[in-house]
């Protein structure tokens, strides 16, 4: 094809691939059904510490008993029976003593750690030992996903081989701390998914389930002595066609159509089947900001109570904090911890601590008040004084504290915890301070993240989290000494739910990252790889399937990285995904059957689409890709700007918009050129003069973060760069949005010979836009 070079069609990747192909026949053609289980021998995540196969299989039948001597220890294995009863249709007998085969015993081992196990697997038993109830449950959880995936189904799965192979696995945990937060403030989420979510959690032999129940959009959890919390914060007004930093600010009283709580009772149900599962509940309770759900059912916890309602979107700054001057907010919070201890029995509360915007406090006459009577000189100190109270009163109730590692400014005691989210520097200090940590870093933990190629993922709060990044994850900081590492209690993956409406939606972001954050918190370090990691994620992929979860896909999406010659005006592209050695087929029409696979780099000079898609044992996995490149008549042009761009979004310098590359709906990819606050004026000199009819400009938009179309356009062209002759002068009506998307604004006029084109885009106004205002700017295409 004209213009285009592949370097290596046939390469030893597709020679390793044909050589697969023909082993597969062979093995296929000596199938034993007794042997499938083998395949998932590799396909237990996250992965044992040590883990040897011998010969045969013990197969699970009518007539398998399960052997427990102690009562405490049959609840977990109901994780086995129940699932077996329900999909193979066994209903084993429990009975006190072994039988001469066909059993699973379950022992105590007190020599064991707490939640270590192991596992043997003989043709004619099973026997698993722990020394506790969660370590039998994790080693119940290896020896389902040991079993076929047909082990999750709901309904009776006749001609399944209900066999496991023969080995010792025993396996023990790197972190003792290994925990999921669910945002259920900003979107609510019923009973039956927390209780699904922990199903999951447990089988990946996550143990700590970090509920966010409180925030400044929604107050989820049933209070007793104040039941205004649940009956007005609880509620919202329903904004929820609107994009969430777009909402309207809702006023006391308005009409509140979305939301919902739970009740102390479910509460309590909750609590008690993530117990069963092996997983403790720590409830968040945010102070002293991020709680204007809370003051807009009792105003007076204020410290001007000013009459407010819950805010349906996103808020910034939180000024709306509680009063730290005011007695009765303290009384108030105590009585909360009250019966938030009551509900949960583990050792933490949550507190939050987190962005709070002090200028009320600054001015409050009460906050002056306490200021003056605790000799505290600035807010910072009042803020360490309400932390420090409430962590108090906490202990108090034999409870201790975990907060954001904005909890560290001012001082703690020795039992709080700091989670380290703002990178992490909040879990360097707090474990020199001799502070437990829990890690959570936002570039690694924060799932709310996009996770594939924006263009084509849902929307997200921004930024990019890959699988393959999230599998890099360490809690421990290489700088650590010996003795900080001892304070590091593990690490944790937040889901916040801003833009994650839907249950469907959170298990797509969940999955298949959590199953790389589960690895990263068990395994030992030195077992972690990524290319094995990668062939046992596959097969637990289908197993999550089986099980209705809706898994993303992402990390097999094509994403393309092109290098630029302006000086050949060629562009050299390469495909990948985030799996080695992926399966990448690829053509220069829409026709699949026309797809060859992609060996190597490709060199295009002219303009073009390629489309592709990656494939797994021949099936599609991937969207399709699809990226147009046009060559252009202003390619390598030179462009002066008039109005510089902002120096966080510079592009790839003078060239950007005039490279050919476009950006995508992620506006940090470095092919996008921005101005804030100000109008874009530049001129292209085409170093020639040339016969020009169109012009295409490409811009940005995500009201969201304040990036706007332009409101206007004007172009303008000239032969000698002095007199300019307006071509076209376009508006653009502003319409609010709540999704992100790419527009491409293009100008035609009768055909005239110039070579200097004067382009002027207007940033603004735009109605309810009182802050600053973002232009982003692409390729300008001149035809």
């Amino acid at each position: 094809m004209n213009g285009i070079t592949n370097q290596g069609i046939v390469g030893m990747k597709q020679i390793r691939q044909l050589i697969i192909m023909g082993l597969a026949l062979v093995l296929t053609s000596c199938y034993d059904p007794a042997e499938s289980p083998a395949n998932n021998i590799s396909a237990i995540i996250p992965q044992p510490n040590q883990m040897k196969k011998d010969k045969g299989y013990f197969t699970f039948d009518k007539s398998t008993v399960l052997v427990v001597e102690n009562d405490a220890y049959v609840e977990p294995t109901l994780i086995l029976s129940q699932r077996l009863k329900s999909t193979a249709g066994f209903d084993m007998a429990i009975v006190s003593s072994p039988p001469t085969a066909n059993y699973v015993q379950i022992m105590v081992d007190t020599s064991l750690a707490a939640e270590a196990y192991k596992l043997s697997i003989n043709e004619g038993y099973i026997q698993l030992k722990a020394s506790t109830k969660n370590g039998l449950v994790y080693g119940i959880q290896s020896l389902r996903l040991l079993l076929p995936k047909e082990m999750e189904s709901k309904q009776i799965q006749s001609h399944v081989n209900w066999s496991v192979p023969v080995m010792e696995i025993e396996d023990s945990p790197r972190y003792d701390y290994r925990g999921v937060m669910l945002d259920v403030s900003r979107h609510f989420f019923d009973i039956a998914y927390i209780k699904k979510t922990l199903d999951l959690m447990s089988l990946l032999k996550l143990n700590t389930f970090h509920w966010h129940l409180v925030d400044d959009q929604g107050w989820r959890i049933e209070i007793k002595k104040y039941p205004k919390l649940t009956e007005i914060g609880g509620f919202r007004v329903d904004q929820e066609d609107k994009h969430w930093n777009s909402r309207k600010v809702t006023q006391a009283g308005e009409a509140a159509g979305y939301g919902g709580f739970y009740t102390q009772a479910q509460i309590k149900e909750v609590v008690d089947y993530a117990d069963k599962l092996g997983i403790t509940v720590v409830p968040e309770i945010e102070m002293p900001a991020h709680v204007m759900s809370a003051i807009a059912a009792y105003p007076e916890l204020s410290c001007f109570e000013k009459p407010i309602g819950v805010p349906s979107g996103g808020v910034w700054p939180i000024t709306e904090i509680y009063c730290a001057g005011k007695e009765q907010t303290f009384v108030f919070l105590e009585d909360v911890i009250d019966e938030v201890a009551d509900l949960f029995p583990g050792t933490y509360i949550h507190i939050g601590g987190d962005e709070a915007t002090k200028t009320n406090w600054a001015v409050c006459p009460h906050c002056k008040k306490r200021m003056q009577e605790e000799k505290l000189a600035s807010v910072e100190e009042l803020q360490s004084y309400f932390i420090r109270r409430m962590e108090k009163y906490i202990n108090a109730k034999g409870k201790e504290i975990i907060g954001w590692d904005e909890i560290l400014e001012g001082g703690l005691a020795p039992g709080a915890a700091v989670m380290s989210w703002r990178g992490t520097q909040g879990g360097m200090e707090a474990s020199e301070q001799g502070h437990k940590v829990i890690m959570t870093p936002g570039e690694f933990c924060y799932f709310d993240q996009y996770q594939g190629p924006q263009n084509t993922e849902p929307i997200a709060i921004g930024g990019y989290l890959p699988l393959k990044k999230v599998y890099g994850f360490d809690p421990v900081i290489p700088t650590m000494t010996k003795e900080q590492e001892s304070f590091v209690m593990g690490g944790q993956a937040n889901l916040w739910s801003e833009y994650i409406p839907t249950e469907e939606h959170s298990e797509y972001m969940l999955f298949p990252r959590l199953l790389a954050l589960s690895e990263t918190l068990w395994s030992t370090k030195e077992q972690r790889n990524w290319s094995n990691f990668s062939e046992r994620l596959k097969v637990i992929n289908e197993r999550l399937e089986f099980m209705g979860i809706n898994v993303s896909k992402s990390a097999y999406a094509i994403r393309d990285s092109a290098t630029v010659d302006i000086g050949t005006k060629s562009i050299l592209v390469k495909l990948h995904n985030e799996f080695d050695d992926a399966d990448i087929r690829y053509s220069f029409a829409h026709d699949a059957d026309n797809f060859i696979p992609y060996t190597a780099p490709v060199t295009i000079d002219s303009s073009v689409t390629i489309t592709a898609k990656a494939y797994e044992d021949g099936k599609a996995m991937s969207p399709l890709f699809t990226q147009q490149y046009d060559f252009h008549k202003g390619v390598g042009a030179k462009v002066t700007y008039h109005t510089l761009y902002n120096s966080s979004y510079a592009g790839e310098g003078e060239s950007t918009l005039v490279n050919v590359l476009r950006g995508s709906k992620n506006f940090h990819d470095g092919q996008w050129q921005a101005w804030l606050n100000t109008d874009v004026e530049l001129t292209i000199d085409l170093l020639d003069q040339k016969d020009i009819s169109e012009i295409v400009l490409g811009f940005l938009q995500n009201q969201g973060p304040d990036i706007f179309y332009p409101t206007a356009i004007s172009i303008s062209l000239s032969k000698d760069n002095i007199e300019f002759q307006e071509v076209d002068i376009m508006e653009i009506p502003f319409k609010s949005a709540n999704t992100d998307e790419i527009q491409d604004v293009k100008i035609s006029f009768g055909r005239t010979k110039a070579r200097y084109i004067k382009i002027l885009a207007v940033n603004g106004p735009y109605p309810g836009n009182d802050g600053g205002s973002w232009l982003f700017m692409d390729e300008i295409k001149i035809n």
